[in-house]
């Protein structure tokens, strides 16, 4: 039984679905005017772990990620650089899921844009209107009436009227709505910018109907989890759930959210400037060693990943590897993970997905390899190593020096060389081969047992 932190209930429940060995999950995705950073890489990296995990326990799992490819920032970034905002959304849509391959993230089976689902938008505004929870402002657009939905504010846990008085400031510049907290479904047509003909005259839609019609028209009513980060939990969230219930659709039976990448205290933002773009942290650290640091910490946790953590990381995965290499060297045999160590990393996950106690799991079982070894006893060894073999591909992990390069073999080939050149007292070309590995960049170690080599 999967157990998780529901957002919704503001307690651990169990992950109940709408269907027996089926999950159907929409996370909210990327918005796509620049290249992503380091906290988008967590994000994506923390639903894939879930992802892969339901799929590990024998779920099917429907994995829907949105792109947003119509949004203000979009427009702005667009006409500064002098291109269309379809160009530019394809543009940095494309760069991010390169980086999210890197990572080894796999695709979502749909991925709606919200330039596709303009008309389901649309059909869910009029059931809005037609329901009196959405109102027409001509020239301006259509606003969603907040004090309609009487849920507002359930997922999020604000109070109207603490949203109420915190908006008071507004009234003027809306004076036109009926309240200052609600928010804009439709947007009338502005000069320049992208629009679509509609009931209530050209425009586009709000950021927040998006997701709620992309959902329900590919997952359907009562869908079992939507997550994203946790900024998004207000208003973004909070929005998507009073349309989509407003106008009468059963919508997500839980919520998930995600802690944010930090910067000495600050959430990292494009906006801010405070941000490593995720393609500099993998070609300094590699992708391996992002994931690692990723799933050290809990999901639900900030986090910071400067090179501090990616650093850490990357020392715990040189453990793991030099544990596999070693494995292999010494010829220990293709064996079931060990069930002791399998139980553990269960139960770290089952409950809320707590990848820091299933990575503890796996770092005991390289211990037991490494002290099976070392006595002797490859048997023994076979269960653990075949452990963390199985558990790191549960957690998405590609095989030791996946994303190392091609030279791999070569590599190998090297290190043997040498051995045998140590072995046979030809220390000449032993640090012959040294320095040439050097020169690559890879740093052979010896130890007890026996040598091993990481970039």
């Amino acid at each position: 039984m999967v157990q998780i932190f529901d957002s919704l209930a503001k307690r651990d429940v169990e992950l109940t679905t709408r269907v027996d060995g089926a999950v159907s999950m929409y996370v909210c995705g990327p918005t796509v005017y620049d290249v992503p950073h380091v906290g988008h890489g967590r994000t994506a990296v923390v639903y894939d772990v879930i992802r892969r995990y339901l799929e590990w326990i024998g779920n099917d799992v429907t994995f829907v990620g949105n792109v947003t490819n119509v949004e203000d920032k979009i427009i702005a970034r667009a006409a500064q650089e002098g291109t269309s905002e379809r160009e530019l959304a394809d543009r940095y849509e494309a760069v991010y899921w390169a980086e999210l391959d890197r990572l080894n993230v796999g695709r979502p089976d749909a991925v709606p844009r919200a330039t596709e689902f303009v008309q389901p938008m649309i059909d869910l505004i009029a059931d809005l209107v037609d329901r009196g929870r959405a109102y027409v402002i001509e020239g301006e657009g259509v606003y969603f009436s907040v004090e309609s939905y009487p849920g507002y504010g359930d997922l999020s846990g604000r109070r109207l009227s603490d949203l109420l008085e915190g908006a008071g400031a507004r009234v003027e510049v809306d004076e036109r709505k009926r309240s200052p907290v609600d928010f804009a479904v439709w947007k009338a047509a502005k000069p320049g910018e992208p629009d679509w003909e509609s009931p209530w005259g050209r425009g586009r839609p709000g950021w927040h109907i998006e997701c709620s019609a992309m959902s329900l028209e590919i997952l359907g009513e009562s869908f079992d989890l939507h997550g994203g980060g946790d900024d998004l939990v207000f208003p973004h969230h909070e929005n998507e759930r009073a349309q989509a219930e407003g106008a009468g659709h059963a919508f997500a039976r839980h919520w998930i959210h995600s802690g944010m990448v930090m910067v000495g205290g600050e959430k990292m933002a494009k906006s801010t400037g405070n941000f490593t773009t995720l393609g500099d942290a993998l070609d300094q650290y590699g992708p391996r060693a992002f994931r690692l640091a990723v799933v050290q910490v809990h999901y639900r946790s900030q986090m910071e990943l400067t090179a501090t953590e990616l650093g850490a990381a990357a020392e715990g995965l040189l453990r793991i590897d030099n544990l596999l290499r070693r494995a292999a060297r010494e010829g220990v045999p293709d064996g079931t993970p060990d069930p002791g160590i399998v139980t553990g990393f269960r139960a770290a996950m089952d409950h809320d997905f707590g990848t820091p106690g299933a990575m503890a799991a796996v770092f005991d079982a390289v211990r037991r390899a490494n002290s099976a070894m070392d006595a002797g006893d490859h048997t023994a060894a076979s269960g653990f190593v075949a452990a963390v073999r199985s558990l790191l591909d549960a957690l998405g992990f590609p095989s030791v020096d996946a994303d190392a390069g091609d030279d791999v073999g070569e590599i190998d080939a090297l290190v043997a060389e040498r051995e045998a050149a140590r072995g046979s007292r030809d220390f000449a070309r032993a640090d012959e081969i040294r320095d040439e590995l050097a020169a690559r960049g890879i740093t052979i170690e010896d130890s007890a047992h026996g040598t091993t080599w990481h970039r």
